[in-house]
């Protein structure tokens, strides 16, 4: 496994729009985030179409208002361990939102969003533990970003966001890096 040209070569290649150029930060953070479309249905295209702005609001009716949500995430890793790259490392990717590490604002600008498919109370499972532990090694080597770097979408959003949640295991992640 290897980045070339901001590209991650095991993932599957899915352009989003919703990104722009980084102000001149390094990267130094990894954010760990937890989405499933409806919640808790997995396997489907929502997260896909979220990504790249094609969702209507039409789908399922939990979906309303989602149509005007510009977001992404650099990488999302399905349950069956299938890795898709929306946006390449060098740029911005919308994952954080309003966020704060470390007393540093705005994560999007030094940070790497990984999306897990998953639900915030439900476990992840094996295979996306598995390939996001190489993927944060790699990402660590790569970026000299130590395990302290690697959080979760709650801890840079307290309060606002909740995930990847209760049902992600921490300490199993780090016992892999």
């Amino acid at each position: 496994m290897e980045i070339s040209s901001g590209r991650l070569d095991i993932a599957r290649q899915v352009s989003s729009s919703n990104c722009n150029e980084r102000p001149g930060r390094e990267i130094s953070l990894i954010v760990i985030h937890g989405i499933s479309l409806p919640a808790g249905h997995f396997g489907s295209g929502y997260v896909e179409s979220l990504f790249c702005n094609r969702l209507t609001g039409r789908e399922h009716r939990d979906f309303s208002g989602l149509e005007k949500m510009r977001v992404s995430s650099h990488l999302f890793i399905r349950r069956s361990g299938e890795v898709i790259q929306f946006v390449p490392f060098q740029l911005r990717a919308w994952h954080a939102g309003r966020s704060e590490y470390q007393g540093r604002s705005e994560c999007n600008d030094f940070s790497v969003g990984i999306e897990l498919e998953g639900t915030e109370n439900g476990a992840y499972a094996n295979r996306q533990y598995n390939v996001l532990k190489a993927i944060c090694r790699l990402m660590m080597k790569t970026w000299s970003i130590g395990p302290e770097a690697i959080v979760g979408h709650s801890d840079i959003a307290p309060g606002r966001k909740y995930d990847p949640g209760t049902g992600f295991d921490w300490k199993r992640l780090r016992a892999g890096l």
